[in-house]
């Protein structure tokens, strides 16, 4: 990030929450089950598929995890009640893992269970680096036991992604590959653009080579670009990927995607811990810290 988008970082950290709110509410649907669902019925009227996520993660009590599995359940009911064209994502951290990883499992076993009798799907996020190890190997676990509606995450800039999709591939994973959110030293992660979009590409077409089912999660016209290419020349069916892209985010490349006859799914975050959500996408995307400059001057 540069010293611009640092100084802009931190005069928002030193604004009131009902400002900020007012510039983030643009990336998040609101802090209720209803706002989400408003917002994934209006992405379905305009061909779009979504994934609702209730906001929260690194919970330190069994009470915090407790609340927030329940919360998921509310989301599995009211998808399936509300006849919407989506599913769940959902963080470990979220369910306990750093606190017992047997409480962990059990709960995204049950919301697992609930997803599955409305024949619906789960995807487990992939976190910060602390977190990938266990969270490939509860995935794994899921999958030997039987459930075949949940997927994982690849993050591109992680310079062990390419060993972890030797493994994933065999067992045709549900993948979603993304660049990758969090900040990470330079001796786990690559840290500039070209070499993120680099292994990017390598990941995205060792993945549909191997007949994995692929969310290519990606708001970057370079590797949309690269995305389309590798669709065409393996004349890969519309099945057999997706487009994903976060809320609010570039709406007119998701609409474009969508014309061009392809699968797209959005992102909707939701719920109370919007605000830490909100400053790690602006410290991602510097593009939507410039955004934020704009409303802040221009009163819009």
């Amino acid at each position: 990030m540069n010293l611009v988008n640092q100084l802009i970082i931190s005069f928002i950290q030193l604004l009131p929450k009902p400002l900020v709110k007012r510039f983030a509410i643009r990336y998040i649907a609101g802090e209720k089950l209803d706002d989400a669902v408003r917002v994934v019925r209006t992405l379905n009227s305009r061909n779009m598929m979504g994934t609702m996520d209730v906001l929260g993660e690194n919970v330190t009590t069994r009470e915090e995890s407790l609340s927030a599995v329940r919360a998921c359940e509310q989301v599995l009911h009211s998808i399936h009640e509300n006849h919407l064209n989506a599913n769940l994502s959902i963080k470990l951290t979220q369910f306990g893992l750093k606190i017992d990883g047997e409480f962990c499992h059990s709960h995204v076993k049950r919301l697992l269970e609930i997803a599955s009798r409305y024949n619906n799907f789960m995807r487990i996020d992939m976190e910060d680096s602390s977190t990938t190890s266990e969270t490939l190997k509860l995935y794994e676990r899921l999958c030997s036991e039987g459930f075949e509606n949940v997927g994982i995450v690849i993050q591109a800039n992680m310079r062990r992604s390419e060993e972890d999709i030797r493994r994933l591939i065999p067992v045709k994973a549900n993948i979603r590959l993304c660049t990758g959110a969090y900040i990470e030293p330079e001796t786990i992660a690559f840290k500039s653009k070209e070499e993120i979009r680099r292994n990017f590409l390598k990941l995205l077409k060792k993945l549909l080579e191997g007949k994995s089912y692929v969310g290519i999660a990606t708001h970057d016209d370079f590797l949309i670009s690269g995305a389309y290419q590798y669709i065409q020349e393996m004349n890969l069916d519309k099945t057999d990927y997706e487009f994903q892209m976060l809320h609010g985010v570039r709406t007119k490349l998701r609409d474009k995607i969508v014309a061009d006859r392809h699968r797209l799914r959005v992102y909707v975050p939701f719920g109370q811990h919007w605000y830490a959500y909100s400053l790690r996408r602006f410290k991602e995307n510097p593009q939507i810290v410039r955004y934020v400059l704009q409303a802040l001057f221009s009163g819009n």
